[in-house]
């Protein structure tokens, strides 16, 4: 019952995203699974709300005496009536046990409402405007080339080769179809309802769910072929998308990631994607490392040419807010909330510094889940006019090895004070940074800029 203590105060809304809220929190559980509890719990809010009106369960005795929030409430119903496992978590607890001796009501107000909309599933029932916007408007999933590639992973497994190629994300609208993204090799997109968590592939680590976006890092690092990297560093590494991509180029090099993570908590999750994604082959080809990047000698690591640094951030891009039932004007609140993006800012020019500072390393990624320039382009402009990074010799790459044909840039006017509003310098500099959309590009919104150092600085 731990689990459902520990979720049923994110089910009201908040000042920070939810995801935000529940990752920094101190829990027993895993933030994972206390997230993807709440998020389907809201999603369902509606018709979870009805079937605790119309069982009258908050009146029931045992209920009663044991003060049962209906918070508290709507996660068992969740998870006895709408999740896919149909049951409570394990372990004996008295309110688990008053929820269940009225288990029959329970699902017979359950088959009211699925006669009602003629809905044969509960993923069938409608969803009130706003419901599902947390959800992603496509799966994207890597195929991970540490343990198999495309051409094998198809051919071995049903559950791909059953699917049908579509030529655009739009077309995805459906199940049974599937989209091979043009910007990053072995990423693909399918529709967010296929199982893809149940098949073989899923559970031996050879796919790996990652979005779209947060694929950007690692090939914008590796997009170079006369710049490759045999060492590399990721500096904020858990839960391990990001870590693993990348030891997917090392691997070829018969190369390292040393990967950081702060959190005691975090950082076990971080080990256990690693080794799932690595499995017993190449132990070494990852290093999880339990400690603060910023923390670490940048002397100690004389052979690292090439970072990642994806930092502590607003979320903002992460589109899940209109779930959590914020009102307007706690989103507009937000948006004008400089200064907490500022003290944000703060922190992610300090550590992207500090992976400046590293002796070889030549060329550094840096990326936000936020759409707020305060978190993106400033941060950039700011580090570009540190007296220690220009005599490092470090400056904005150009287009052409930050993955150029994807079309959205960073923001041209953001940098207008460093080129003295000369538009074409201007253009160039974003042109060193991504940009991605919240949904209307396939996923969470993100920032990535890439720095690269002058050779003979």
């Amino acid at each position: 019952m731990k689990l459902y203590f520990e979720a049923e105060s994110f089910l009201k809304g908040g000042e920070r995203g939810l995801k935000t809220r529940i990752f920094n929190a101190k829990l027993t559980n895993s933030p994972k699974h206390v997230y993807a509890l709440v998020i389907s719990t809201l999603k369902f809010k509606e018709h979870i709300m009805t079937i605790i009106k119309k069982s009258k369960i908050e009146q029931f005795p045992a209920i009663r005496k044991l003060k049962v929030k209906e918070s508290l409430l709507m996660l068992l119903v969740h998870d006895f009536l709408f999740s896919p496992k149909g049951r409570i978590q394990s372990g004996k607890h008295p309110i688990k046990d008053a929820f269940l001796a009225n288990k029959t009501r329970l699902h017979a107000e359950l088959i009211k409402l699925k006669l009602k909309f003629k809905a044969k599933s509960v993923d069938q029932l409608p969803l009130k405007d706003g419901m599902d916007d947390d959800e992603t408007p496509v799966r994207w999933f890597r195929v991970n080339t540490i343990k198999t590639d495309p051409e094998t992973l198809f051919k071995k497994h049903k559950f791909f080769s059953d699917l049908q190629p579509v030529s655009a994300i739009g077309d995805i609208i459906s199940t049974g179809v599937i989209y091979e993204d043009p910007f990053i090799k072995h990423l693909y997109g399918i529709h967010p309802r296929e199982k893809l968590t149940s098949s073989e592939a899923y559970l031996k680590g050879e796919v790996i769910i990652q979005d779209r976006a947060s694929c950007f890092p690692a090939a914008i690092l590796f997009d170079d072929k006369n710049d490759q990297h045999s060492e590399v560093i990721d500096a904020t590494a858990a839960p391990g998308n990001k870590t693993t991509h990348l030891a997917s180029y090392v691997d070829k090099l018969d190369g390292v990631v040393y990967a950081f993570e702060r959190d005691d908590r975090r950082v076990k999750v971080l080990k256990t994607m690693c080794e799932t994604a690595t499995g017993k082959k190449r132990k070494d080809l990852i290093h999880p490392t339990h400690s603060d990047f910023t923390a670490i000698s940048a002397a100690d690591f004389p052979q690292i040419t090439g970072l990642i640094v994806d930092p502590s951030c607003s979320g903002s891009g992460i589109f899940g807010r209109a779930v959590e039932d914020a009102s307007s004007a706690e989103q507009t609140q937000e948006d004008i909330d400089t200064e907490r993006l500022n003290k944000l800012a703060g922190f992610q020019f300090k550590i992207v510094k500090h992976a400046l500072s590293f002796p070889k390393a030549h060329k550094v990624v840096y990326s936000t889940c936020s759409i707020h320039p305060h978190e993106n382009e400033r941060v950039v402009v700011d580090l570009l006019r540190d007296p220690d990074i220009q005599k490092q010799g470090w400056k904005l790459a150009k287009r052409d090895i930050v993955v150029p044909e994807w079309p959205r840039r960073g923001w041209e006017q953001e940098f207008s004070t460093l080129c003295d509003a000369d538009l074409e310098k201007c253009k160039e500099m974003a042109g060193a940074c991504v940009r991605f959309v919240p949904k209307e590009d396939g996923g969470i919104g993100f920032f990535a800029a890439c720095f690269v150092r002058d050779p003979q600085a």
